[in-house]
């Protein structure tokens, strides 16, 4: 079982979060953000990984550090339970719509961070959460899974629902991703022998 589990404290947040990325989608989530709580259970859920989150965070000042040191110790934890990406298919990439909203997401477990977040989103609140946390919550996860996404919204009028099929389609391309081919069961997927 590819497990991790992450405490990242700090003078903001106080942060755990448990990862099993050979679960059944799971998700005990008490973030203090009650929208994100929601994207993180499409992680779950779509990703078919078990995920645990609690945190603690200067709510009252924002949802900013929260989201995203949640991104950064979500990273940990995933870079970690991957352990040397042997055997693993390494990329991952999905289409995923909800009614009109239409996002693609394709991750490289690359060993090298990047983030190219190609969304803009029809409002700057859903509800009280700040969309712009959602390119924060991202950045900070791939700084620190120390992996390659692309996150391209090609279509949306509702901003939740932009935002959603974001979350389907990274969990759906995360799980592509991590899955183990049993014909590279002992090989690293890079021509340089190392990710």
């Amino acid at each position: 079982m590819r497990k991790a589990q992450v405490t990242r404290n700090t003078q903001e947040t106080q942060i755990t979060v448990a990862i099993n990325l050979d679960g059944q989608g799971k998700a005990q989530l008490d973030s203090g953000v009650p929208f994100l709580d929601h994207m993180l259970d499409q992680i779950a859920r779509h990703g078919m990984i078990d995920l645990n989150v609690t945190a603690q965070g200067d709510l009252h000042i924002d949802a900013h550090h929260t989201v995203e040191d949640i991104g950064i110790a979500l990273g940990q934890a995933l870079n970690r339970a991957i352990g040397d990406k042997k055997g693993i298919l390494r990329y991952g990439h999905a289409y995923v719509p909800l009614d009109e909203a239409l996002s693609r997401v394709v991750i490289d477990l690359s060993g090298r961070p990047g983030l190219q977040f190609n969304t803009l989103f029809t409002r700057a609140a859903i509800g009280s959460f700040d969309v712009d946390l959602i390119q924060e919550f991202f950045q900070g996860f791939v700084n620190h899974a120390m992996i390659t996404l692309h996150i391209d919204n090609l279509t949306g009028k509702n901003a939740h629902h932009q935002a959603e099929s974001i979350f389907k389609a990274f969990g759906r391309a995360l799980r592509m991703a991590v899955t183990t081919d049993p014909r590279c069961d002992n090989l690293i997927p890079s021509t340089k022998g190392v990710l």
